[in-house]
C-alpha cells in the first residue's frame, strides 16, 4: 500500500460560522503530522530537475493539454504527502485570506517535533485552463508564495522548504483537466 495520503480542503464552511462560509474544511495539525511524518531517509527530488523536466514535457508532447504526466512526478508517489486547496486570487499568487487558517495549520506542524528538522517540497499545480507554459509559471509563482507565506508569516526555517511548480503537467484528475480538483498544493516530506 503507497504512503500516499491526501488531505483535501474543499468547505471551510463545515466547520466554521456562517461568515467564513465558502471557504475550506478545517485541517488540523495532528492530520498534517500523520500524513508527513515516518520518512527515515532523504528523497531524491530536486525542484529544478522537477521543473526542467516539465519543461522538457511541454516540448516533447506539445498541445493545449497535457497529454502525459512527467515521469520524474513518479518519484514523489512513494514519499510522505498530502493535498491542500489554498486559494488564490484569480490569475494571482496573491493567497486569499481565507487560505491562512490552512497555512497556519501547515506551519504548525512543521513546527513540531516529529517533523522540526526535516526537509519539505512545496508542488503547485493548476488545471488546464491557459496555456501549458503560462500554468507551468503561475504555479511556481504561486508554490513560491506558499513558501514565502511559510517562512515569513509563519517563521518555518527557510531551508527547510523548497518550492516547485509543474502547472497542468500532473493533473490529478486527468479525466477532467479543468477541474478544481486539479488546483492544489503538495506537501512533500523530503526527508533530513
Amino acid at each position: 500500500m503507497s504512503n500516499r495520503l491526501f488531505v483535501s480542503l474543499f468547505a471551510f464552511a463545515l466547520s466554521l460560522p456562517a461568515p467564513f462560509a465558502g471557504a475550506q474544511n478545517m485541517l488540523s495539525t495532528e492530520q498534517i503530522v500523520e500524513s508527513l511524518r515516518g520518512v527515515e531517509r532523504e528523497a531524491t527530488l530536486n525542484p529544478e530537475q522537477l521543473r526542467d523536466a516539465a519543461l522538457q514535457n511541454i516540448k516533447r508532447n506539445p498541445g493545449e493539454n497535457a497529454p502525459k504526466g512527467v515521469p520524474m512526478v513518479n518519484l514523489m508517489e512513494n514519499l510522505r504527502q498530502f493535498n491542500v486547496e489554498i486559494n488564490f486570487d484569480f490569475d494571482s499568487d496573491r493567497i486569499k485570506t481565507d487560505s491562512y487558517v490552512a497555512m497556519g495549520a501547515i506551519a504548525d506542524a512543521l513546527h513540531t517535533p516529529y517533523l522540526l528538522h526535516q526537509k519539505f517540497l512545496i508542488v503547485g499545480h493548476t488545471d488546464a485552463r491557459g496555456t501549458r507554459e503560462y500554468n507551468l509559471d503561475l504555479s511556481q509563482r504561486r508554490a513560491d508564495a506558499v513558501r514565502e507565506a511559510l517562512v515569513t508569516t509563519f517563521r518555518v526555517p527557510p531551508e527547510s522548504v523548497q518550492a516547485v511548480g509543474l502547472g497542468e503537467e500532473d493533473l490529478r484528475d486527468p479525466a477532467n483537466p479543468d477541474a478544481a480538483v486539479n488546483r492544489r498544493v503538495q506537501l512533500i516530506n523530503t526527508g533530513f
